[in-house]
Parts: C-alpha cells; sequence; structure tokens
C-alpha cells in the first residue's frame, strides 16, 4: 500500500472542515503535519484532491469520489483496531438528531445502548432537520435521527415511526376553548415558530400551503422547550411535536387547538450516507431504536417517564 491510514484520516477531516487548521485541531495534530500528511498523499499518486477556494478548500471531483470509501476503510479499521486491543464495546458512534427526536428519545436510547454495550462511545449532535441531513452527507455523522423530509441522492432514509404535531396556545388564551379553529383565523395569531430549516416548521408551512396567506410569526426560536414556555406566558400560539407536548396537556399548562383543516402528520427517519459502511454500533444502535418503538404507531404513544 502506497498510503497509510493516518493519510486518509487527515484527507477526510480535511474534507469535512474544509480547513487544514480546524482538521489539525479536530485530530489533535499540529498544522505543519495535517498538511504534510495530505500533500505527501496528493504526491505519491501525483493528483490533487482538493482545490482552494478563497479561504475554504473544497472536494474536486477525484476527492468527492475518494471521500466515501475513505470513511468506510476507516470505520474498517477501527473495529479491526477495537479487535486486536480487546476492547468491550463496539466502537465510537456519531448521531445526529434533530430537536425532538433528541430532547426526548435520543438520550434515553443511547442510554440504554451504553448499559448494553459497556465500553462504547457515543457523541451526540441536536440540530435541525437541515444541518443533520448536511452534516450525513458531508461524513460528519454516522447516522441521523430526522423529523422532517430528506430527498438527497446521496442519503438513504429509512423510515422509523410515525409523528404527528400539534397546534397549542395558553389555558388564558381566547382560542383555548373556541372548538375547532378554521386556518384563516389560525394566520391572523401571533405565532412563536421555529427557525427555517426545521423539520417541525416544514411541516406546518407544507400544511398551510394551499391558503395564500402568510403565518404572522412574533418569534422565532430553535428551541422547543423555549417556544412552549413562550406559549404559556401568552405570547401566542405554537406548533410542535405531540410528544413534546404530552407532560404539559396533561398538567394543563398547555391546551391543544383543534385544527381540522390541516395535516400535521410527519415520519420519523432513519438517515445515513449511501456509502457508509454500517459497522457493528450502527447496526446494534439502529435495532435499539426499532425495539422501541415495536407495536407503537406514534411517537406520543412511545412509554416514556414523565415530568412532574
Amino acid at each position: 500500500m502506497r498510503y497509510t491510514l493516518r493519510q486518509l484520516e487527515v484527507f477526510v477531516a480535511v474534507a469535512q472542515h474544509e480547513s487544514v487548521s480546524r482538521a489539525a485541531s479536530a485530530l489533535a495534530l499540529s498544522q505543519s503535519a495535517t498538511s504534510t500528511a495530505l500533500a505527501e498523499l496528493e504526491r505519491q499518486f501525483d493528483c490533487r484532491l482538493l482545490d482552494r477556494i478563497g479561504k475554504r478548500l473544497k472536494l474536486n471531483a477525484l476527492g468527492f469520489q475518494l471521500l466515501p470509501k475513505a470513511v468506510s476503510l476507516l470505520d474498517r479499521a477501527e473495529e479491526v483496531e477495537e479487535l486486536l486491543r480487546g476492547q468491550k464495546g463496539i466502537g465510537t458512534l456519531d448521531v445526529g438528531a434533530t430537536l425532538t427526536i433528541g430532547n426526548y428519545l435520543a438520550t434515553l436510547l443511547i442510554s440504554d445502548f451504553m448499559q448494553r454495550h459497556p465500553g462504547s462511545r457515543v457523541r451526540l449532535s441536536v440540530r435541525n432537520t437541515r444541518t443533520i441531513i448536511d452534516s450525513v452527507r458531508q461524513h460528519g455523522l454516522d447516522l441521523g435521527l430526522i423529523e422532517g423530509q430528506c430527498e438527497e441522492e446521496d442519503v438513504i432514509t429509512q423510515p422509523w415511526v410515525e409523528d404527528e404535531l400539534a397546534v397549542f396556545c395558553s389555558p388564558r388564551h381566547p382560542l383555548a376553548t373556541a372548538g375547532p379553529v378554521e386556518l384563516d383565523r389560525l394566520l391572523r395569531e401571533a405565532w412563536i415558530m421555529r427557525e427555517q430549516g426545521s423539520g417541525t416548521r416544514l411541516t406546518l408551512e407544507q400544511a398551510a400551503r394551499h391558503r395564500r396567506g402568510r403565518f404572522n410569526i412574533l418569534l422565532e426560536l430553535e428551541h422547543t422547550e423555549g417556544i412552549k414556555r413562550a406559549v404559556e406566558s401568552g405570547l401566542g400560539i405554537g406548533c410542535v411535536s405531540k410528544l413534546a407536548l404530552r407532560d404539559a396537556f396533561r398538567r394543563g399548562s398547555l391546551v391543544p387547538i383543534a385544527t381540522p383543516e390541516l395535516d400535521l402528520s410527519r415520519q420519523f427517519t432513519f438517515i445515513w450516507h449511501r456509502h457508509k459502511y454500517l459497522a457493528t454500533g450502527m447496526r446494534e444502535f439502529l435495532k435499539l431504536c426499532r425495539q422501541m418503538t415495536e407495536g407503537i404507531r406514534r411517537s406520543d404513544q412511545i412509554d416514556l417517564p414523565q415530568v412532574p
């Protein structure tokens, strides 16, 4: 072999971070060692893998072809190394989850996973749907758990469990006792809304796309709990997953608004790169996710600890 695993590791890091300095930091190497490893790989094969565009390094056509193969080879090499070391557990797993899944399901899944496979390592990144998809596409994450749509050609999607959003308000809000509410009236209300790029925002906007009016957005917040607190305080109405609202509805601190004109159903989905090698840890984590929702039709029916 005319290349080393370290050279491939450097190439992958530079491709993901689009910067030698950031790649060096991620790998705990000096910037000169990182530059040398990348330059030596290109010199050995008399090729270029990345082009400099402004201050960033971007994959060229050859680098784009190499990246998934290099990631897969490094994943397999990590399994071999852990086997030879006699290490317990089943490796390292980088999981990305969108906010609803990350806040209400992923931490429980990871806790269960670590108990079943002691010695394993899991890193969880909680971001919106668009960010998770981009990270999977760029090989920054092994697995994504998303609540929005993904139509990227390089990404495999598998359905997990159905989810449903609910429009909700404070029990003191005029709509709390209004019965079914027409969409025209909903559009006139002050909304506390998720940011652009979130699966929740996309589902709501698609459900209302048959009307020409726009939502009257008072606040955009990146966190579900922030939206719930703002709505509880009477600032406006919101729309998030019923999974995130279950305890608040039970306590009566928030109440659902009936919206017969809106189809707010969606799908929680697993995603990973088309060229991703499904290592043992990834397969076991997917198995655990499916076990959690076995016999469950919708996410808010999952048996979770109640929040007082």
